[in-house]
């Protein structure tokens, strides 16, 4: 099908990560500053090594919490010469960032990109309760295509819509609140071991069913935690980082596919995009599920984790809910260990790059107590709705 799969000629070379505040006293920039020069240092790099920058969704609304710094001010800011960069919001979620500065380097345009994602909307949820959800970002855009169907439903939120799915899910194939639950209880468990992660204190069963109803079925806790972080990745040519102190996380395989309409309730409410995506990546690699010992699955809302369990086939179409009953699979010594740092539920909002950061931690063999067993080959998957991006990431 594919003549040549490029993505493997690039390789993850270092990570960095600024503090995860809620709030966090430090400006977007300086948080953006402190993930982008660590990261550049894992990777053995100096500033001058650096030709791309490429982010996911670029400042495209001058400063907005969701995403307060772009391509632009970052190269400023750092001084850099860059032979390409980009930025911007339409693309295959939250990944986009990683998957476009990929190509860059795969089309021979760059050999270091600087890949970053930084978020302040804890800060910004101060002074504007609002600021996270959907019509704030989208009331008073009389172009905006898609959500002016979307607005006039009162879908004030990004749980209003996922609930759909969610309830969906549970007609479909018996899902209940308690296999749903083991989501935000794995999470949970797993950030107690991450001195980064926002919420550390146990959770119980009793805790998650007492917890406030959002939008039937998702509860307080099925929902993201807000927060203010910066998330950098280097990617590197194959070949340059061989050169650097990390033994390079190779790309072998890219997710990004959209076969149905850009629509957050046009498509299959049981998988959303998320099955064209894992689709497109499996037919780009001779690896299979099996081979996967570790998964950082979106978690903007615990529904969305399940529906990429099926999706990239960890688990049967249909049974996801019985896959994590009990939570004994998903667990860190389960045999699908998932957001092993907490995910968003608990870590921290980190939107996306978050996770590939934490699979490199685990490839790596960084996490300290949260270390999963040695494996070779980790899944990351993002986006929720017509949103939809997964890497297959591999230490050789």
């Amino acid at each position: 099908m594919f003549d040549r799969i490029y993505e493997k000629d690039v390789a993850i070379s270092g990570i960095g990560q600024s503090e995860v505040g809620r709030p966090s006293g430090k400006t977007a920039m300086r948080l953006t500053l402190d993930a982008c020069l660590e990261a550049i240092a894992d990777a053995g790099l100096s500033r001058d090594d650096i030709d791309g920058v490429s982010c996911w969704p670029g400042d495209n609304n001058n400063g907005d919490a969701f995403s307060p710094i772009g391509p632009n001010a970052l190269i400023s800011t750092l001084g850099l010469k860059v032979n390409w960069y980009g930025g911007g919001y339409e693309g295959p979620g939250p990944l986009a960032g990683v998957i476009n500065g990929a190509m860059a380097i795969a089309a021979g345009l760059c050999r270091h990109v600087l890949v970053f994602r930084t978020i302040t909307e804890a800060t910004r949820r101060q002074t504007d309760k609002g600021a996270s959800a959907l019509t704030n970002k989208t009331v008073g855009r009389d172009n905006s295509f898609f959500w002016q169907w979307y607005t006039p439903f009162n879908v004030l939120s990004g749980a209003n819509l996922m609930a759909l799915y969610a309830q969906r899910h549970f007609h479909e194939y018996g899902t209940t609140p308690e296999q749903l639950a083991q989501i935000a209880l794995t999470c949970r468990a797993n950030a107690a071991l991450n001195p980064k992660a926002v919420f550390r204190t146990p959770l119980t069963m009793e805790d998650y069913m007492a917890s406030r109803m959002i939008s039937t079925p998702l509860r307080m806790l099925d929902c993201d935690v807000h927060c203010d972080a910066s998330t950098a990745i280097i990617l590197s040519r194959a070949d340059a980082a061989k050169d650097g102190p990390n033994p390079p996380i190779r790309i072998d395989a890219i997710g990004a596919a959209l076969h149905q309409s850009w629509s957050w309730d046009q498509i299959d409410l049981t998988a959303m995009a998320t099955r064209d995506a894992a689709d497109m990546m499996w037919a780009r690699t001779d690896l299979k599920p099996a081979d996967v010992g570790s998964a950082q699955l979106y978690d903007g809302f615990s529904i969305l984790t399940m529906m990429w369990l099926e999706a990239l086939r960890l688990c049967p179409r249909g049974e996801s809910g019985p896959f994590v009953e009990g939570g004994a699979r998903i667990a860190l010594g389960g045999e699908m260990p998932i957001n092993t740092n907490g995910g968003q539920l608990s870590g921290g909002r980190t939107h996306g790059l978050g996770y590939v950061h934490e699979a490199c931690s685990q490839l790596w063999g960084r996490a300290g107590a949260r270390q999963v067993a040695r494996h070779h080959a980790t899944v990351v998957a993002s986006g929720g709705g017509p949103l939809a991006g997964s890497l297959l990431l591999v230490k050789d």
